[in-house]
């Protein structure tokens, strides 16, 4: 999962090179990693309902751990990613798992689909780092069917996390200074601007990036999303195509 802590994009550049599936797994092995990531999927399962015999695309799918979980739930999945390390991991995965979902290499404001492709789609800690994020959406919007779900989760623009991640761009990480952190009111503009129609927007990741404080407050983190958004360093909404 693309958390808002190791986008392990963001990671292996600053890095300068390593191995793309190691800094995937260094992040799921750790205790806030842990926590974290499953709050994470947890409220995107929650936003994607039964996956059960649907199209599902995953924009931005990384090391593929979102659509193994999408197959394992009986979707028939496909991925998309700009990173050839990404493609090859995604289908390492799906070759070492047994899954069988399709991976391209591709950018989202370029999506390699046709129109009206997929049931839902999905797009994970993705619009942070695109130029024209209404290009992306849009794109979204085309391989869509009608009546199809959207689901977006971006990194909150006031929390914590955000803030870590802004004094690296200043320190010098050239992903973290390029990346756009988005507000809850920008991210429904921008899906608004598709003719999408909301239905659901939630935050989670309410504690700071620190694997005590996540132990402490996982189990309320929940009820707090429920409640409001402000100071979620993770937000995901749902949105409908109409027809």
């Amino acid at each position: 999962m693309r958390t808002p802590d190791e986008a392990p994009e963001a990671r292996t550049r600053d890095m300068g090179g390593g191995s793309f599936e190691e800094s995937y797994a260094s992040w799921r092995a750790s205790t806030l990693g842990r926590i974290t990531d499953g709050l994470e999927v947890g409220l995107i399962f929650d936003l994607l309902g039964d996956v059960k015999g649907l199209d599902v695309l995953d924009v931005g799918c990384g090391d593929g751990a979102l659509m193994a979980e999408l197959s394992r739930r009986g979707a028939t999945v496909s991925g998309v990613d700009p990173d050839a390390r990404a493609v090859t991991a995604a289908r390492r995965r799906a070759d070492t798992e047994g899954h069988s979902y399709t991976v391209l290499a591709g950018r989202a404001e370029a999506l390699p689909f046709a129109d009206a492709s997929f049931d839902c789609v999905v797009a994970i800690a993705v619009l942070c780092f695109v130029e024209r994020p209404e290009i992306a959406l849009a794109e979204m919007n085309r391989v869509l069917r009608p009546g199809g779900r959207l689901v977006l989760g971006e990194l909150g623009k006031w929390s914590i996390w955000a803030a870590i991640r802004r004094i690296k761009g200043w320190s010098g990480s050239r992903t973290w200074r390029a990346a756009r952190f988005r507000t809850s009111r920008e991210l429904r503009r921008l899906v608004a601007s598709q003719r999408l129609e909301l239905r659901r927007i939630e935050g989670a990741i309410f504690y700071p990036p620190f694997a005590r404080a996540a132990r402490l407050m996982a189990p309320i983190d929940g009820w707090l999303g429920r409640r409001g958004i402000a100071g979620a360093a993770f937000i995901a909404l749902w949105a409908q195509k109409p027809g």
